[in-house]
Parts: C-alpha cells; structure tokens; sequence
C-alpha cells in the first residue's frame, strides 16, 4: 500500500497503534522518506503477548532494535523517533531546567556558561548539579461531562496506547547512587544497560511523586522510552560500573475516570473493557501539568514543565484537549525540525536542539513554570504503619516506591 504513495523524499508521519514502528523505519530508511513517531509501538498484541518473556516485552529491548537501524554511513533519511509529550517535549524540557538549575546554583561567571554542546557535557551538568532522580511528573484533573461507567474505559488519550504500556513491565532509568535494588528488579544484559523493569505491570506500580499543579501525589510508574533513553543520554563512565546517572521514571497520574478504569482493569486480570471513551469535546474542565521533577540537588526539588488547561487548549487549536495539544505540539516540532534537517538519520529527542524544539512548542504550552519544592518522598511516611525506608538517603527508589 505505501509502495504507491511515498518515494525518496515523502514524509511519513506514524500516530498509529498495533502496527510495528520497527517496519515502518526500516521501510522509510530503505527508501529515502522522512519518518517521526511518537513512541516504539510492536505489531497488534506485542505488549502482552504470552509467548515473550517480560524482558523481551519492555520498551528498552524496542529502543535497542530501533538503534539497531542507524546507518554506519553519512546521509540516512531522518526518522525522528519517540517525538510527543512524553517521550519527546520532557527532555527539552529537561535541559532547560538544568539551565535553570546553573543559573540560579553556580557563580555568576559558570552561571553565564553556553549550554553544553554534547551527552557527555549534559551528563557532566547534572552531575555537577547533584541531580540524583528525575521523575517525568504528570497531572491530568481533566473531567468530562459524563463519567465512567462500569465496564468502560475512559481515557484523554488513546485508550488502546495506554492499556498496552500500562499491562508491560515497570521500567525505570537505574541511578549510580541506588543502594536497594527491588527483589522484583530484573537486569538486561545487552544494550545500554542504563534501565531496569520490574516484574510486575506499570499499571500496577506506584510511586510518590509531586507536582506544581497537585503538590505531592501517588503515581503510576508506567513504562516510557524517556526513563530510558534519559538514562542513558545521561550517563557517565563503564555502563556497567557508572561513575554517574540518575535514577529516571515516569510518574503519572491520569485523570480520575482513567484511574478507576485501571482498578476495573486490573480486576479483569488487564483484559480491556469493550466500552472505550476518550475523553476530548466533552470535557468540562481542568488541566494538564506535564514536566520534569529534578532532585537531590542543593535546591532539594525543580519541577518545569507545561500547565495546559483545557480552555487554554481549545482557544490555542480546535479538537484538542490539554493533553492532545501537548502531544500535537511536540509532533509539529519533530516534523518541522525533520524538514529542515532531512539527513540526520535515526534521531532520538535527546540529539535534537532542545532550544529550537522548546520554540516551537511554547505557544501552545499554556504556562511554562518552574517551582522549587522542599517536598521528599520521606514526607509523613511511616506515621501510620511500617514501611522499608532509607531515611539516611531521601532520594533512593525504595523511599520513592508505594509498598
């Protein structure tokens, strides 16, 4: 089918589920067409199918094939991959508060300093800062007219996308300073080898977290490409015997329809609901706050990142909500900067200029803000009851982890 619509070129924009974003890229490579997506997808039932085993199941084993296409020679077709909100717009959006960091920690004379020009120079300033943990924190209080029904789905976003990330393994960027590693951690042997999964469904998995919009919150350690790919792009030394990464993960908490979807979901045993609503036209208020959270830095905690409210969306594009409009945005970035730059072969948001993506998305961010927190994952834990805490060490995963 494509065979007669795309040549050397063309432009092939994948939004798709259940169809292999590996094939896809390999086709486009092969034949000269331009090619963004918005995260990894396998072919229809890949994410839990039975005959894999968790560790093939995870979203670094589809990153290390991916990687596997870039061309040794100079000249590839661009394919900008994993290029929405998240995975995508979070590691500009990183970057930036790492400049924010400098600028308000360092001396005035390092403060002023150019932005790294390279991974290892990005790496080496969130060291410097004591960047121990990043969460790519998430607050969806968007609510529809009319609210989920026994034996629906409900959802902002493709309800289809999220029961597929949501049934695979946890998996999180593994940092140099950890000193607990979970008994249901699982290690992969090849690749980067910068993340690790859980042996358990993300959707599944929860974590404390915080945010500018909600303050502290418990969140769903759902698997994305960013835990990984951040990791990696930030670490530094033997990937087996770092000298220095941060611990990486995503930390979401979807809207309330969608978290009482997921209770259903798991009471199914992660068989999905026949009714699925996305919410988008009838939604009647609230916001999303998407961003990164930086800590164990002198500042203690930085959250930056968009806060997105559902009239600010609709006033900024038609047929969006909050949540799409961030995704929509990051995908017009990835194609403008593809068009622009169409020999840059397979591109990771992290290789990308995250000045001139963050540009070109701000418009349709709502408010950009960065806030300072003293909140830690040790706040009034324990009070009530037991748990395994480090409390000599705020910022390992185990203080981070909801038993």
């Amino acid at each position: 089918m494509l065979d007669d619509l795309l040549g050397e070129g063309d432009f092939l924009l994948n939004l798709s589920v259940n169809v292999s974003s590996l094939a896809l890229i390999a086709y486009c490579q092969a034949r000269g067409v331009l090619y963004p997506d918005t995260c990894l997808e396998p072919w229809a039932g890949g994410y839990t199918e039975r005959k894999k085993t968790p560790a093939e199941r995870t979203n670094c084993a589809l990153r290390e094939t991916a990687l596997s296409l870039r061309s040794a020679g100079p000249g590839q077709a661009t394919a900008v991959i994993t290029h929405g909100a998240n995975p995508g717009l979070v590691s500009h959006l990183l970057k930036q508060a790492l400049l924010d960091l400098a600028q308000i920690s360092q001396p005035p004379s390092e403060a002023q300093s150019p932005a790294p020009g390279n991974r290892k120079g990005w790496a080496r300033l969130a060291q410097t800062l004591g960047i121990r943990v990043v969460h790519i924190a998430e607050r969806d209080t968007q609510v529809g007219a009319q609210r989920k029904a026994l034996g629906a789905f409900v959802n902002t976003w493709s309800v289809e996308g999220f029961h597929g990330e949501g049934c695979q393994p946890a998996e999180l960027g593994w940092g140099s300073h950890e000193r607990h590693f979970p008994a249901d951690g699982r290690r992969h042997t090849e690749g980067c080898r910068a993340a690790i999964y859980l042996d358990r469904p993300g959707a599944r998995t929860q974590v404390c977290s915080w945010t500018p919009l909600a303050g502290p919150q418990q969140a769903f350690l759902i698997t994305h490409g960013e835990s990984i790919s951040i990791a990696d792009y930030l670490t530094l030394g033997d990937p087996d015997q770092t000298d220095y990464r941060p611990t990486v993960h995503y930390a979401y908490h979807p809207c309330d329809d969608a978290v009482l979807s997921l209770h259903e979901l798991a009471g199914r045993n992660w068989r999905l609901q026949a009714q699925r609503r996305l919410l988008r036209d009838d939604i009647v208020s609230g916001t999303d706050a998407l961003g990164v959270l930086l800590m164990g830095h002198a500042g203690g905690a930085y959250g930056y990142g968009s806060c997105l409210t559902i009239e600010q969306a609709r006033a900024s594009a038609e047929f969006n909500s909050a949540t799409t409009l961030q995704v929509t945005a990051a995908v017009m970035a990835g194609v403008v900067w593809a068009m622009q730059h169409p020999k840059q072969g397979l591109t990771e948001p992290e290789d990308m200029p995250f000045a001139e993506v963050l540009a070109l998305c701000r418009p349709y961010l709502g408010e950009v803000v960065g806030v300072f927190s003293d909140w830690t994952p040790l706040d009034g834990r324990g009070a009530l009851f037991s748990e395994p805490l480090d409390r000599d060490d705020p910022w390992q995963f185990v203080n981070f982890r909801v038993f």
